[in-house]
């Protein structure tokens, strides 16, 4: 697990705005919970800067649980909040609790995208999302209620793509799988339906919508 928030960092924290997250802080706090994922820069002047939902998993005191690693692997823990894109060593707690977690994560997730999106709209991802697309899909299913594989068996699975914008789905039953690029598009992502080429088994290939 990795460290917790320094005590300057963690007053940083709880002193952000209870609805839009905006923090307030020295440069060297707020560039120090940029790196590690807690806050968001706003892309457009005065560039504030945002608790992201992990940053609201903080703030609110939620226990930390793994976050996903890279491209076809295992997430691996960090000490931060994270929807899980399946494949997890362990399925984790799938109780009343993680759902909290999860449906307050979206719910910070909308608000980021309130506050930084052109317009304030919702219904499409926001700069955050378009850096962070796997954690970003999984956290769409999984507020769904999606239910995420382990490490074996069915569920989905988000994984990172060639493509620079698009992540890929894997659900090896066809109606969950045509349920998981309902909630994508319905989340504001672009979601196509594919074939592996040497399996024969369908995917979904989705990527943040931009209007």
């Amino acid at each position: 697990m990795t460290r917790p928030p320094t005590a300057a960092q963690r007053r940083v924290i709880d002193a952000a705005d209870p609805v839009t997250g905006r923090l307030r802080g020295t440069e060297s706090q707020l560039t120090a919970l940029v790196k590690r994922g807690l806050a968001f820069r706003h892309p457009r002047p005065p560039h504030d800067h945002f608790l992201t939902p992990e940053g609201h998993r903080v703030r609110q005191g939620i226990t930390p649980v793994p976050e996903p690693a890279g491209p076809g692997e295992a997430p691996a823990p960090t000490g931060v909040f994270a929807a899980r894109v399946g494949g997890e060593e362990t399925a984790g707690d799938a109780g009343p609790a993680r759902r909290r977690e999860v449906h307050s994560a979206w719910q910070g997730l909308l608000e980021l995208r309130r506050m930084t999106n052109p317009g304030g709209g919702t219904d499409r991802p926001c700069g955050w999302e378009r850096t962070h697309l796997v954690r970003a899909a999984a956290l769409a299913l999984e507020a769904a209620g999606h239910a995420p594989a382990g490490r074996e068996g069915e569920g989905y699975r988000v994984r990172e793509t060639p493509q620079p914008e698009a992540v890929a789905v894997h659900e090896p039953d066809g109606a969950a799988l045509r349920a998981c690029a309902a909630t994508l598009e319905g989340a504001g992502w672009q979601v196509s339906e594919h074939r592996e080429p040497h399996t024969g088994n369908r995917y979904l290939l989705a990527s943040p919508r931009r209007a």
